[in-house]
């Protein structure tokens, strides 16, 4: 196993080299040929001029890294301050909108999973609004809750809603039913029954939609945030973009990409505390 993953890692990294390498090359500057008057003008200056255009180079973009993570806490306006603000405004944001969509989700998806004529009544709704995009959903959020902030944690926890409520009302259909006939046979209460047989046999399934569930609110609340504007990654991203500085803007989309990373990394690692085999 531990050569497994060794060889895994040094294959990453492989890759990893192998694709800045391309980068690398892809950006070299190139020397652009001079004649008539500016040749004296060329030679002074060293024999030709360097063209830069095109795609910024990996050296940019470390220095990018270096200058927002020495210092990822500075605030220098409203509209200035650091990438570890930024983040916190955004995992803030997404905590909120993730925390109600879970409140609302497992106990709906509960009532769901056990009642047949539940899942008929609501499944139409569930299938009409789990695919509208969060852009569609931000125009009313703003012009009802009449609060950016708000609107952004109202689409964050629309849009994160649908994972958790289908994979809770699956799991709790799928639980074994000669476990609810044993607790039916003990004359279990049905809210004991809810929480020490039913809930836990589906803590699995729960978590993997809660998992899907964080990976969309972080995807969303980026596309939330370049709409709304003020703090967050997503403001950040689209306020270097209209500064047009495209090694800031590819910083920001790696550490969303980190930082998304780590949140599905905490939820794998529940998942698998919870998981068990029959």
């Amino acid at each position: 196993m531990k050569s497994t993953r060794l060889r895994a890692a040094v294959i990453s990294a492989l890759i990893f080299l192998v694709f800045i390498s391309i980068w690398t090359l892809a950006t070299l500057p190139t020397t652009a040929p001079v004649t008539g008057q500016d040749a004296e003008y060329a030679a002074l200056m060293g024999g030709g001029t360097e063209k830069s255009e095109g795609f910024t180079t990996p050296l940019t973009v470390g220095k990018a890294f270096v200058k927002f993570l020495s210092d990822p806490f500075y605030v220098k306006g409203p509209n200035d301050k650091g990438i570890g603000i930024q983040l916190a405004y955004s995992l803030a944001r997404v905590g909120v909108g993730f925390l109600l969509a879970m409140v609302v989700a497992v106990p709906l998806g509960f009532v769901i999973g056990r009642s047949k004529m539940m899942t008929l009544a609501l499944d139409p709704y569930i299938q009409v609004l789990k695919p509208i995009s969060p852009l569609a959903w931000m125009p009313l959020a703003l012009y009802t809750l009449k609060d950016s902030g708000t609107s952004a944690i109202f689409v964050i926890f629309i849009c994160s809603i649908w994972p958790m409520l289908i994979n809770t009302a699956f799991g709790v259909a799928s639980v074994r039913h000669e476990w609810i006939n044993v607790a039916r046979t003990r004359e279990v209460n049905p809210l004991r029954k809810a929480f020490l047989v039913i809930l836990p046999a589906a803590a699995p399934t729960i978590l993997t939609g809660m998992r899907i569930s964080m990976g969309i609110a972080w995807l969303v609340i980026v596309a939330a945030e370049m709409l709304v504007g003020g703090t967050g990654i997503g403001y950040f991203v689209w306020n270097e973009w209209n500064n047009l500085s495209l090694p800031n803007v590819i910083f920001a989309v790696v550490m969303i990409g980190l930082v998304g990373m780590g949140l599905d990394m905490i939820f794998g690692t529940l998942q698998k505390l919870l998981s068990y085999r029959e």
